[in-house]
């Protein structure tokens, strides 16, 4: 439909600067024969008209036919003069057969044209040819320029789905791994809450099949799936894990990737509340602030951790669980860089009692 509409808004524009030159040469063939308006108009109107097809199609198909990036310049003149010479000519020997018929149906209101006014039409003829070809020309290069712009778009996106992808394919098996691992444990301890973890991992599963990695989600659905992890973790962990939920009701309408809080949740589970005799609690809080949108997750740490294997920052140095750590928050971060670009950060930050991350991105809805 765009194309459409832009074909028909420059074929009027085309044929409106003909009709133009048409009063102008209306103009001059009137001055020069001392004829009226009117029968000059009826002599030069429809001369332009089929001139500006000619030009039009004619220029068009040798556009087409020689393209100045795989033509040589000499010989894209040529043949353009040699073909505007030949178009001039053949226009002044149809307004010559014009000037006949006219003087044979209606003498009172023919228009003489003579040899000057002929050169004069010739040389402009030759012109308005050249200047039909240029803008085919500017159109063909405009026309090029949009459709390389818009492989380039799709390229783009391409490439940053098949990373959020990639990154997807990270994340999930990283989960499933300590899931696996924790049901392990559990195994010897309570067969029964063993069982019971399966199927609510099972279950999470079934529901993260359906995401895809280039379809954004609302907060709301991703706290959903948050809750999800939470259930299954609470199997063996029990009184020990709390979680608070914290979320306004206009970000929580706001879209984000999928699956972008359940790493840093996980994080909070395994390396903070894992770390407590007593448990402890994560807690998520998001808010919309204008034309952004913040998250924080927060959880409880063992004051006593060495800050070696404390630390979150993305690095991977440390201990092994520092390494764990940074995988999940280089995973968020490299995901939030192909989706937003320098639009979203990442920061991490750690005091005795809590560790904190922090995320902003832009604030996008379904609308």
């Amino acid at each position: 439909m765009g194309a459409g509409l832009w074909a028909r808004r420059s074929a009027t524009l085309y044929l409106a600067a003909w009709l133009m030159l048409g009063l102008m040469l209306a103009g001059l063939f009137g001055a020069a024969s001392g004829a009226g308006m009117g029968p000059s108009l009826l002599f030069a109107l429809p001369l332009v008209l089929v001139y500006a097809c000619v030009c039009g199609f004619s220029a068009y198909y040798l556009c087409r036919a020689y393209p100045l990036a795989k033509k040589s310049l000499a010989r894209v003149a040529g043949v353009f003069f040699l073909t505007a010479a030949i178009a001039a000519l053949l226009w002044c020997a149809a307004a010559a057969a014009w000037t006949a018929l006219w003087q044979w149906l209606a003498p009172q209101m023919a228009v003489l044209t003579s040899p000057p006014v002929m050169a004069v039409m010739f040389g402009v003829g030759v012109l308005l040819y050249g200047m039909t070809a240029c803008g085919h020309y500017l159109a063909l290069e405009f026309e090029r320029a949009r459709l390389f712009e818009t492989r380039e778009l799709e390229l783009r996106l391409l490439a940053q789905d098949a990373e959020l992808r990639m990154l997807r394919t990270q994340i999930d098996p990283h989960f499933l791994f300590n899931s696996l691992n924790s049901i392990s444990a559990l195994t010897a301890i309570d067969a029964g809450a063993a069982r019971d973890m399966t199927l609510r991992l099972a279950g999470f599963f079934r529901h993260t099949l359906g995401l895809e990695a280039h379809r954004k989600v609302s907060l709301a659905d991703e706290v959903e799936l948050v809750q999800r992890f939470l259930a299954i973790e609470q199997v063996r962990f029990g009184p020990r894990l709390s979680f608070a939920c914290r979320v306004g009701d206009d970000a929580a309408q706001c879209l984000l990737p999928p699956m972008i809080l359940q790493p840093l949740v996980e994080n909070a589970v395994k390396h903070g509340i894992g770390g407590l005799l007593d448990g402890g609690m994560v807690t998520l809080s998001g808010e919309r602030v204008g034309s952004q949108l913040k998250l924080w997750i927060e959880n409880d740490i063992d004051p006593d951790e060495g800050m070696a294997a404390g630390r979150r920052d993305g690095n991977g140095n440390g201990s092994s669980k520092g390494e764990g750590r940074g995988i999940g928050l280089a995973n968020v971060r490299q995901r939030l860089l192909a989706a937003y670009g320098i639009e979203a950060s990442v920061h991490a930050a750690r005091t005795q009692n809590t560790f904190r991350v922090d995320l902003v991105l832009p604030a996008q809805t379904g609308d």
